[in-house]
């Protein structure tokens, strides 16, 4: 991961990691869906379980993004709540112009996934419906006036160096608190499950922003109260799952 700040760029001596070892070379498939006139392409990315699919529309607007990491969070998205009708479907991320789906196993096939997650995006789109409704998707990260300045130095980074090169592998990264030398980040998208998510943190965000800003001591990733619940509930199935099955052996 390479990141530039006013002309800087960050070298291999800082050890901060490049993009040939924490975002491999990524490859489009293109899609053709020339009865409907709509052209769908799909992009890999780090995290082998979410794939980016770009309509070739605009989703959200430039710099906004948009996390759905489950179904209930889908209430106040269409295209999200179809979406999530998919079986084998995870999680549903937007960008500006693409949707990451993370699929929810290795069991779920993406060859058997794609064609009705096309089907479904291409149906969407010619439907005139709204992406979102009564809801504001998240923006550039702001710089508000009780910010000081060490949290000023750590958005401005986020937003212009760390967070475009997360999106373009269908991901985010958000800002959400600074304490006594710990940034505290959310990660959203196929960063949320990337068997390469900590090594991004600590190997490319991190040491970026020690960096540059020397009161930063370490980054943390935080989760949400829903996501939290949501991850104990589904612990609580599984094992209820697994006992059953154990009863019947």
């Amino acid at each position: 991961m390479n990141f530039e700040l006013e002309g800087k760029k960050v070298s291999a001596q800082k050890s901060i990691a490049t993009s040939s070892n924490l975002f491999p070379k990524i490859k489009q498939q293109p899609f053709f869906i020339p009865t409907r006139g709509m052209f769908i392409q799909t992009q890999d990315t780090p995290n082998p379980n979410s794939i980016k699919f770009l309509p070739g529309v605009q989703v959200l607007e430039k710099g906004h993004t948009m996390d759905f990491p489950n179904a209930t969070t889908a209430y106040c998205s269409p295209l999200a709540k179809i979406l999530f009708r998919v079986e084998g479907v995870k999680s549903v991320f937007f960008g500006s112009d693409y949707i990451t789906i993370t699929k929810a196993d290795d069991d779920s096939e993406w060859m058997v996934l794609k064609p009705e997650i096309y089907a479904t995006i291409m149906d969407f789109f010619a439907s005139g419906l709204p992406i979102l409704t009564d809801v504001k998707p998240t923006s550039d990260t702001q710089i508000h006036e009780d910010d000081n300045e060490t949290v000023m130095m750590i958005k401005e980074l986020l937003d212009s160096r760390i967070r475009p090169t997360v999106q373009e592998d269908g991901g985010d990264i958000l800002f959400i608190g600074y304490d006594a030398g710990i940034v505290k980040l959310k990660l959203q998208g196929s960063c949320t499950s990337c068997p390469s998510s900590i090594v991004t943190l600590k190997s490319g965000v991190q040491n970026m922003l020690q960096f540059y800003i020397p009161e930063v001591i370490a980054v943390e990733q935080v989760e949400d109260e829903i996501e939290i619940r949501t991850k104990v509930e589904f612990e609580k199935f599984e094992k209820k799952l697994q006992e059953n099955e154990e009863k019947k052996e």
